[in-house]
């Protein structure tokens, strides 16, 4: 059996491992794959907390592993996933999670490039270390919680590599929908040219917000995949064979007029697939050479995990993290909204018996969902 430093070592790199890389993880001197990885540590728990007196003797160090494991491996799941447009820390409990939005050089630029100085001089803007504007990104908690049955601990049937798991992924799509829905609130920051409001694709305003966005650094288009099969530029485009291959394969083109098409990847908030987390309706385009990413993700102090005890003896572990997200959207940035698919938030139940139906009023303000 594991101390626990070893078993927080391979909770980590369990929690890590990609399943859908065909990879050899090394652990212990042993090359395992992501099923043998996980079936050790899977044994590796059950020789502590495989039954209910186990788990009621090491409850709390239990608790602790989940911990370590969480502090460690949810912010760089976090980075490696939004890191193209956000920017993600770590504060220590009590600090104040303070961002530093730089400004503009190539915008103060534009503004110093006509001033006349004292004496007749022209004033020069040089390039040296740029300013910033700090900004507190407030953080509050988000938690989950996994139940496991009484008889489940009799049985020896409790399997907390999984639990592990669900959690994770559960605050990870919590950490998810509020990038989403701070994206889609900071809209109203951009200046009128950055923004546009079209029922279905028009392929010249796509076009003239790559074009500002292109001013600033190399952009990249951001979209929901029912946002990018509608992306499809005039029959001149159409019919090459190597877009006509691609789009017969993926349905949707990888590049937009040699701007990159990043995919963000759509989920449910419940079960029953009938509410989808993130609005198809919108669609960014941001440059990944510009002055800051416009999304700050903070984390605030460490995991904390609890039990609490159901009235028919079955145990939730319950989770507890404080996190932050802020979006500050520059002129840099471009936002294309589809007000077709715009609010298309829950799917259809083709028997008629529901169904959802949004109105939108053209604005990108705030404007009015009925």
């Amino acid at each position: 059996m594991l101390d626990d430093k070893n078993l927080v070592a391979l909770m980590k790199q369990a929690a890590k491992a990609d399943p859908s890389t065909p990879v050899a993880y090394s652990w212990n001197g042993q090359s395992l794959s992501y099923e043998d990885l996980n079936e050790t540590l899977r044994n590796e728990l059950n020789e502590i907390a495989g039954t209910y007196s186990l788990y009621r003797e090491n409850k709390n160090r239990i608790f602790s592993l989940i911990e370590q494991t969480l502090d460690e491996v949810l912010p760089k799941k976090v980075i490696q996933q939004y890191d193209q447009f956000a920017e993600v820390k770590t504060f220590a409990q009590g600090d104040k999670p303070i961002f530093r939005r730089p400004l503009s050089n190539r915008a103060r630029a534009k503004q110093f490039v006509t001033r006349v100085g004292l004496a007749g001089m022209y004033e020069v803007f040089k390039l040296g270390p740029k300013e910033a504007e700090a900004f507190e990104v407030r953080t509050s908690a988000i938690g989950g919680a996994a139940q496991i049955g009484f008889e489940e601990f009799l049985d020896g049937r409790v399997d907390f590599a999984e639990v592990t798991k669900i959690i994770m992924d559960g605050m990870d799509e919590l950490i998810y929908k509020e990038v989403a829905r701070a994206l889609k609130a900071s809209i109203g920051q951009l200046p009128p040219a950055n923004r546009v409001a079209v029922a279905g694709f028009d392929e010249g305003a796509m076009d003239k917000l790559i074009t500002i966005a292109s001013a600033y650094g190399t952009p990249t288009i951001y979209c929901t995949y029912e946002f990018a099969v509608k992306m499809i530029p005039q029959e001149a485009w159409r019919y090459t064979e190597s877009m006509k291959a691609e789009l017969w394969n993926t349905g949707r083109l990888a590049t937009y007029k040699g701007t990159k098409v990043i995919i963000l990847e759509q989920g449910f908030e419940d079960e029953t697939n009938s509410r989808k987390v993130i609005d198809p309706g919108y669609a960014w385009v941001i440059p990944t050479g510009a002055d800051g990413k416009p999304v700050k993700i903070a984390f605030e102090g460490g995991t904390i995990v609890d039990e609490y005890t159901n009235y028919d003896r079955s145990r939730e572990i319950q989770v507890y993290k404080k996190v932050g997200v802020m979006c500050i959207l520059a002129n840099n940035i471009c936002a294309y909204c589809d007000t077709s698919l715009l609010g298309q938030m829950t799917t259809w139940n083709y028997d008629g018996v529901t169904g959802h139906v949004t109105t939108y009023d053209g604005r990108l303000d705030g404007g009015k969902k009925q």
